[in-house]
């Protein structure tokens, strides 16, 4: 199995893993069956205080004017009433995850049209990128955290209930 081919696995865990936490506190999930393009159209038609989720979903143009698809997109988060993004990057061995993280910070502070969490995890970044990353929580008023798993799951079991 290629390289490539491990980390579409091993990303997909992460999502996994993300998704049994968002259901773990009563989210459901809408438009999935539906185009990519439409899924934010289709949940934000769900009544306001109904906690919901959709994945892969087109948040609009990036920086290079490109289509930007996110992880999940909650909405009916109490605490987070204008929704929250959550972006997961798994990285176990040394790759280009981490030098991709500059492009994802300016696309989330510049396009992403709500607050956002990255999801950091899998031990192959470089410690520099992953702390560079922390560091513009604050400066990019859009990015909300940066976690690695276990601090996520802790975080959502305070903000997302």
């Amino acid at each position: 199995m290629s390289q490539g081919a491990k980390a579409a696995i091993f990303g997909n865990v992460l999502e996994k893993t993300v998704e049994g936490t968002l259901l773990g506190h009563e989210y459901i999930l809408v438009g999935d069956n539906s185009p990519k393009k439409q899924r934010l159209r289709i949940l934000s038609s769900y009544i306001a205080s109904s906690k919901r989720y959709t994945r892969q979903v087109y948040i609009g143009q990036g920086i290079y004017g490109t289509d930007i698809y996110t992880d999940f997109f909650i909405m009916g988060t109490p605490k987070i009433p204008s929704g929250l993004i959550i972006e997961c990057k798994w990285q176990q061995t040394n790759g280009s995850v981490d030098e991709k993280l500059p492009y994802v910070n300016l696309n989330i502070q510049t396009c992403y049209p709500a607050p956002t969490i990255v999801l950091i995890d899998g031990g192959g970044m470089k410690p520099g990128a992953i702390a560079w990353l922390k560091a513009q929580v604050g400066i990019n008023q859009n990015l909300l955290a940066v976690h690695t798993l276990s601090s996520f799951v802790a975080w959502a079991n305070k903000n997302i209930c």
